[in-house]
């Protein structure tokens, strides 16, 4: 079965189906109607209007949005993605990527020295082998040896450019873990419903059907105005410093800052809460930083021991660490709550008392720190994966400390993981940290270096961060009152799944297992405001989820795939007529 993509000759001889096309326009003006109507139906009390149309919506939905054009060739081509023999040929491009190990591992060592890079050589072949009309048509450039940089010229250079990132990498297999597999890591295997293996759902999946979207458009002879950018790192599981650092450097050199008019990299997805089923495309990610905590304190013989170790001092510190935890609260820019605010207006099962909570909050609530944030306390209460999405995690991960039974330990260190809420900072972690520390430095007569670059010295408690410090990311803007790169991915969303998805903001990854972590997309915020983080993939009978991502069985179904290759279609298209702001 070939690998190309015979849209003519294999697509059935049957008339196209008759979309509702909908100009990105619509979405502009049913929004602003909306706005416009809000203050008729006002908060204020009013004799003529019923109480149930008292209150503004806060999560306006735009109407499905298809692309404008007449082509039926492009008609053909979506039409084809729904076939057996799309089905079957993406069913081979996709297993045959997973088959190829591009496991990133933590010790990786320089670009050309660590021979275990070059596996990224044969993905490169495959892709190139998979996919001609792409590799014939873009202009390929490598970017510190294995990134690839695709780009497919528009005709409008005015028009700022659409980038579309994945990774090639996967994280290892341990090969204590093997034999637990259903089927072996990296065959590949189809099911007859599910694609098995590592990278199967993180992140070839969404890959291949960037690819294959830009293959399928290739093939209809479409002709972009807007410049269209396929970014692919190669070592995000590890960081991707390497990868994505050098990539995203190279792109804001080439566009510069605010140069991009939106990026869409892997992330959220679909999830069902309270009754609904929500799109949660990723508008924020938390931030990180590890801290490292060293006690240095006289040793000597355990026989005649001093009254207080290394050991003892720094257990005395990480009790008073762990006693103290992060406000849980969300600030005003919160995409947990603008889910909210979409839950309350959408879903039946909504719960009463976070309604009620939510028509009470105001904008104090960020201010005013003294204050419970009652709203998400109370939303705290579903689960510490939700919790987590409104306050600065702490996590006592790494200690090593004492080298003999029979000597005391002159050296203990231990390091704490942090991410950070929307609304706090690093330094805010530094600070009380530092806080929590002077004290126990007074007590024992010991010098504090709280963030002063000393990493450690003798007699002294000392406290540095880790070179992985990263802030809360930008927040990507939400509006629906206008086009925007926002409004164009929640109609594209509705037109491939239909109107009863709520599209609500979302964070990597919101209400899935508590995987706060940051993607490739760090290193990018300086060329665009709009990034998503967003996997537009969605089975609705067997998603539940992440597909195992990281563990054994690993997988995917192969209708998420096809969808995810549908919504990469239309919004191409979409983007490409859409008049920005």
């Amino acid at each position: 079965m070939e690998k190309s993509l015979p849209i003519t000759e294999q697509a059935p001889q049957v008339a196209p189906k008759h979309h509702v096309r909908r100009t990105v326009s619509t979405v502009l003006l049913v929004a602003l109607t909306l706005y416009l109507l809000a203050p008729l139906l006002g908060d204020s009390p009013s004799h003529d209007v019923p109480h149930h149309v008292t209150k503004k919506p806060s999560c306006i939905q735009p109407p499905p949005l298809f692309p404008a054009t007449t082509d039926e060739k492009l008609s053909r081509m979506y039409d084809f993605v729904g076939t057996e023999a799309f089905k079957n040929a993406t069913i081979i491009r996709h297993s045959g990527a997973v088959k190829i190990d591009t496991s990133s591992f933590d010790d990786m060592g320089p670009v050309g020295e660590d021979r275990r890079w070059d596996t990224r050589y044969a993905f490169h072949d495959y892709l190139a082998e998979t996919f001609p009309r792409l590799h014939k048509g873009l202009k390929l450039e490598k970017v510190n040896t294995f990134g690839l940089l695709y780009t497919w010229k528009g005709s409008d250079d005015s028009l700022k450019p659409l980038v579309l990132m994945s990774h090639q990498d996967v994280v290892p297999v341990p090969a204590s873990t093997v034999d637990a597999w259903t089927h072996p890591p990296f065959s590949g295997h189809y099911d007859g419903r599910f694609i098995w293996g590592r990278g199967s759902s993180d992140c070839k999946n969404q890959l291949i059907a960037e690819m294959e979207t830009v293959e399928l458009l290739l093939e209809a002879d479409y002709k972009p105005k807007r410049t269209i950018v396929l970014s692919y790192g190669f070592d995000e599981e590890i960081s991707g410093r390497e990868g994505a650092g050098s990539l995203a450097k190279f792109l804001i050199d080439r566009y510069g800052k605010d140069g991009v008019a939106a990026i869409v990299d892997e992330g959220a997805g679909f999830s069902e809460q309270w009754g609904q089923v929500f799109a949660l495309p990723g508008v924020a990610e938390k931030g990180y930083t590890d801290v490292h905590i060293t006690v240095r304190y006289p040793g000597g013989h355990s026989s005649i021991p001093t009254d207080h170790t290394s050991i003892g001092i720094l257990s005395e510190l990480i009790s008073k660490i762990e006693a103290v935890q992060y406000r849980t609260y969300l600030a005003d820019e919160s995409p947990m709550l603008g889910l909210m605010q979409c839950g309350a207006d959408h879903a039946p099962d909504f719960p009463k008392k976070l309604k009620k909570l939510l028509g009470k909050r105001s904008s104090s609530a960020k201010t005013c720190k003294a204050k419970p944030d009652e709203l998400a306390l109370e939303a705290a209460k579903m689960g510490r994966p939700v919790k987590y999405l409104m306050q600065t995690s702490q996590a006592v991960d790494v200690i090593e400390g004492g080298v003999k039974v029979n000597a005391l330990p002159e050296r203990t260190t231990v390091t704490v993981n942090h991410r950070i809420n929307i609304g706090d900072a690093p330094e805010m972690v530094w600070h009380h940290l530092t806080t929590l520390a002077k004290p126990i430095a007074e007590k024992y007569n010991l010098t504090l270096h709280a963030f002063d670059g000393t990493k450690e010295a003798p007699l002294s408690i000392s406290l540095s961060p880790s070179d992985t410090t990263l802030k809360v990311a930008p927040v990507t803007p939400t509006q629906l009152d206008v086009i925007s790169p926002y409004s164009i991915l929640a109609g594209t969303t509705r037109a491939v799944y239909g109107e009863e998805i709520v599209v609500a903001p979302g964070m990597v990854r919101i209400f899935f297992p508590p995987m706060t972590g940051n993607t490739d997309t760090r290193y990018y915020w300086p060329i665009t405001k709009h990034i998503f983080r967003f996997g537009p993939g969605y089975d609705p009978t067997t998603d539940a989820g992440l597909g195992n991502i990281h563990t054994v069985d690993e997988k995917v179904s192969v209708a998420n795939h096809i969808g995810m290759v549908k919504w990469f279609t239309l919004f191409v298209q979409n983007m490409d007529e859409a008049a920005l702001e």
